[in-house]
């Protein structure tokens, strides 16, 4: 439990604070005070119901880790949950992590399990600039939700990278990959995640920073709309992967079916080719006594010309046909996308260097 007191009248920031030391400093108005605690033990349990007055079905609801993303107003604090992203997550791999506060009018309490890189940041943030803190315990938290959300937009422009890599393997491979397909599942389950949660979180960031609660001081409203607006950005960029990983499957299956078919269609001419020829041998393998050109002395080398001579004859017929010596159809689209490809985020969000603040 890390426990920081910011004093508005001489602009000055303390921390490691003892759990005695809480009532005093949450009853003077001046002072804004942030309680970061990462485990729910039975001390912080005490303090979150019996010092702060919190509802122990919310304290016993943040000690747990399966929430969604929500916000609920009570007549002194605001109870929230919201998802930050964890170390390991990746296109493959989109796992989050639970953060759970309570907002009040002079303090903020924040809860999490596991380590969290938003609240670290944070932390070193007010440390070097205590100033910041002036403008309300409010601001505190959108600065912890917009380095989350910051987090979110990281992770979106990997998914994008992926997605156009595993296009162009599939393009590109002469072999069928089957590792593309196990790719393609693990990105389709990591966007609907990322969207399931964008989506919820939307909404508490919405309420946010839309004047609903009389925590969020009016001066403060506009950088919590910065951070909606970001977090919209995301969930149009989740909603736009859905679209391209369902039309990597589409491509991933006509690219086997093209390879499927040339295959099929090779076997199909060499078949074809080989018909005739087997019919010319077959006959003159059959043990008659008397057959035609049987004693001739270039009978043989007769036979085998007229055999080349149907085999070349049926390869230009084949090629006239355009069966033969022509570019595949996956080979093409390959060399067509450069001009054809779609990348969602030039039209939704800017680049890394427009989004940093």
């Amino acid at each position: 439990m890390e426990i920081f007191a910011y004093r508005k009248r001489d602009g000055k920031l303390t921390k490691d604070y003892s759990v005695e030391d809480i009532p005093r400093l949450l009853k003077d108005p001046d002072n804004i005070v942030w309680i970061d605690i990462q485990e729910i033990d039975e001390q912080a349990e005490i303090i979150l119901t019996g010092t702060f007055g919190f509802d122990p079905i919310l304290v016993q609801d943040a000690k747990q880790s399966s929430n969604h993303p929500k916000i609920q107003d009570f007549p002194r604090y605001l109870f929230f949950t919201v998802h930050g992203l964890k170390e390991e997550t990746t296109p493959y791999n989109f796992v989050t992590k639970e953060i759970d506060g309570f907002l009040g009018e002079n303090f903020l309490v924040t809860h999490h399990n596991e380590d969290s890189r938003s609240i670290e940041e944070t932390k070193q943030s007010i440390l070097k600039n205590p100033s910041m803190l002036h403008k309300g315990v409010d601001y505190l938290l959108y600065q912890i939700l917009d380095r989350i959300i910051d987090s979110y937009i990281s992770i979106t422009d990997e998914f994008n990278k992926k997605i156009s890599e595993i296009e162009d393997r599939i393009l590109e491979s002469e072999q069928i990959d089957e590792t593309i397909l196990e790719e393609i599942m693990s990105l389709k389950r990591s966007v609907a995640r990322l969207s399931r949660i964008g989506s919820r979180q939307e909404r508490v960031l919405y309420r946010l920073s839309h004047g609903e609660f009389s925590l969020i001081q009016k001066s403060n409203i506009p950088p919590y709309l910065d951070v909606y607006d970001h977090l919209l950005r995301v969930v149009a960029l989740a909603e736009s992967y859905r679209d391209l990983v369902n039309s990597l499957f589409n491509l991933h299956f006509n690219v086997i079916t093209i390879k499927t078919n040339e295959a099929i269609k090779i076997m199909t001419i060499i078949s074809t080719i080989m018909l005739p020829l087997s019919l010319i041998a077959g006959i003159y393998g059959m043990n008659f006594e008397n057959m035609p050109e049987l004693k001739t002395r270039y009978g043989y080398f007769v036979v085998l010309g007229v055999m080349v001579l149907i085999a070349i004859l049926l390869l230009i017929y084949f090629w006239r046909k355009g069966w033969l010596f022509t570019i595949s159809e996956h080979k093409s689209i390959k060399n067509r996308k450069g001009n054809t490809s779609i990348n969602p985020s030039q039209n939704i969000i800017s680049t890394n260097s427009d989004t940093q603040r």
